[in-house]
């Protein structure tokens, strides 16, 4: 089950899901965590140059317990961990914790490292190169700030304190504050920020599973189930195409693929049944052709004697004719079974749909049958044997004025040349059309099936079975269609011999008596 294609799409597609997500989230915490700690880095810095300002007049007057009042006050704010001024030397001079004061502060230490290089103070530093973040004693996180304390005029004037004018920097104040409120609330993003991914990489997850169960899977499982019936020999289950891409195209290859197997087992099937019945055919008209020429013999000798018995002489005629009739059956049975010999060459289709005319014009006249003749001009020869094609037009014109209605209708012959798509080379097509009764669709199942006959007694049914066994025998192919009431359409295609001439389209329409 888990190698079903929706699994491994939801597996692939949530891991990269998970993991483009995760990155935008680290990303997005981070610039968050930078954006909280800038704010608190300005609130620092305010507070910072609060203490300045509110300390800067009992700095200059000395006023020593004033100064450690504001820094105490200050200091003993929500959100402050200490404040602290240091002197140039490094000594604490106020702090809002009272064990700092008088203590040394190491210059090479976090609180003091980027206002001196190689023991000079520099003169004014950015905010950020002022900050730094570091651990407490009990693992806290603690953002420090340091603020140079400047040496004015005020200062090295001043008759009660006063300093060296070339000294820039009197001393650094110092304000820790903790992290605790900046760490609580990116633990609470992260949290937050996890849950939203897994819910997001969850419902991707399932959108892909149900996305791929119903464009995917559901057509891909229709196909399954049509390729088992198709093994187990069933070539009449079509898949329903609802679809128009990759899988509905595969839909509609299987499709034409089906239909083709099952054309290519009917024709299978026929030219199998057709082989033994031409088999059995041949070994039957052997069997009582020399019986039947010996009776044909006998009663027309004994009809040319009966003037004199005008009874006996009607039962030798019934007797003859039936006997030509038998014997009419038993050419047909020799011609099916393709006992004659072949002799194929390459002949021009036209003219033997010409010859063909000749042969039945008189027959379709009866009928009140036109003929219209559409023969493209200049067609490729065909290799074929000349008398089996003029048999297999023979047969289709005959059966088409058979099919003719008492006031007449029209068969159309016309030739083309396939255009140049066949993948087994190219073909002229032959087309034989009529406005007759047309056949059933349960009928054209049958027509070509030696024996079937939809003429009654008018007809042996070896026509159509010879037609086909002859267009097989020179690798050629033929359909039917046909409605009924409207008429029938047997195309006939059969392939170019050799290099093709180039061809002049043209319609040459005739009529039996302008031939």
């Amino acid at each position: 089950m888990l190698n079903k294609i929706s699994y491994k799409l939801m597996t692939v597609v949530g891991g990269v899901a998970a993991l483009v997500l995760g990155l935008f989230a680290y990303l997005i915490l981070g610039a968050y965590q930078q954006r909280l700690i800038g704010g608190l880095e300005q609130t620092a810095e305010q507070l910072s140059e609060t203490v300045k300002r509110s300390t800067r007049y009992e700095m200059l007057l000395n006023q020593r317990e004033s100064v450690h009042e504001i820094i105490n006050t200050i200091g003993a704010q929500t959100g402050i961990d200490r404040v602290r001024i240091f002197n140039k030397d490094g000594e604490v001079i106020y702090s809002s914790d009272s064990l700092d004061i008088g203590g040394m502060v190491d210059k090479d230490t976090e609180a003091c490292y980027a206002c001196h290089a190689a023991d000079q103070p520099l003169v004014s530093l950015p905010i950020f190169a002022r900050t730094r973040i570091f651990n407490g004693g009990d693992g806290q996180r603690i953002l420090g700030i340091i603020n140079p304390i400047n040496n004015e005029p005020g200062c090295w004037q001043s008759s009660c304190h006063a300093h060296d004018p070339e000294q820039t920097v009197l001393g650094v104040l110092d304000i820790t504050m903790p992290l605790d409120a900046v760490d609580r609330e990116k633990r609470d993003s992260e949290v937050q920020m996890l849950l939203l991914t897994l819910l997001a990489v969850a419902g991707i997850s399932l959108l892909i599973y149900w996305l791929t169960g119903r464009i995917v899977l559901k057509p891909v499982g229709q196909i399954v189930d049509a390729t088992e019936r198709v093994a187990a020999g069933d070539l009449t289950h079509p898949i329903p195409i609802k679809q128009d891409d990759e899988i509905g195209q595969l839909a509609r290859s299987f499709n034409d693929m089906t239909r083709k197997l099952s054309e290519a087992q009917r024709q299978l099937f026929q030219s199998d049944k057709l082989a033994s019945v031409g088999r059995l055919a041949a070994g039957v008209a052997h069997e009582i052709n020399n019986p039947l020429t010996g009776v044909l013999t006998y009663s027309s000798l004994l009809l040319n004697s009966a003037d004199e018995y005008p009874a006996l002489k009607e039962d030798l005629e019934v007797i003859v004719r039936e006997t030509k009739r038998c014997r009419d059956i038993v050419r047909s049975l020799l011609d099916f079974s393709r006992q004659s010999s072949s002799t194929r060459h390459q002949i021009d289709l036209n003219e033997a749909v010409h010859n063909a005319v000749r042969i039945v014009h008189n027959q379709l006249s009866l009928h009140k049958v036109r003929l219209v003749l559409d023969l493209q001009q200049d067609l490729p020869s065909v290799y074929a044997d000349h008398s089996r094609i003029e048999q297999v037009l023979v047969n289709l014109l005959v059966n088409a004025g058979d099919a003719m209605p008492k006031d007449g209708g029209t068969v159309t012959l016309e030739t083309a040349l396939m255009p140049d798509d066949e993948p087994a080379g190219r073909y002229v097509r032959l087309v034989a059309r009529d406005t007759g009764g047309g056949i059933s669709a349960e009928d054209r199942t049958k027509i070509f099936e030696p024996f079937f006959t939809t003429k009654g007694q008018k007809g042996t049914g070896l026509g159509l079975a010879i037609v086909w066994g002859i267009i097989e025998e020179h690798e050629g192919r033929i359909t039917v269609d046909s409605t009924l009431g409207e008429g029938t359409t047997f195309t006939i295609m059969l392939p170019v011999a050799g290099p093709a001439p180039p061809t002049a389209h043209g319609n040459d329409v005739h009529h039996p008596d302008r031939r």
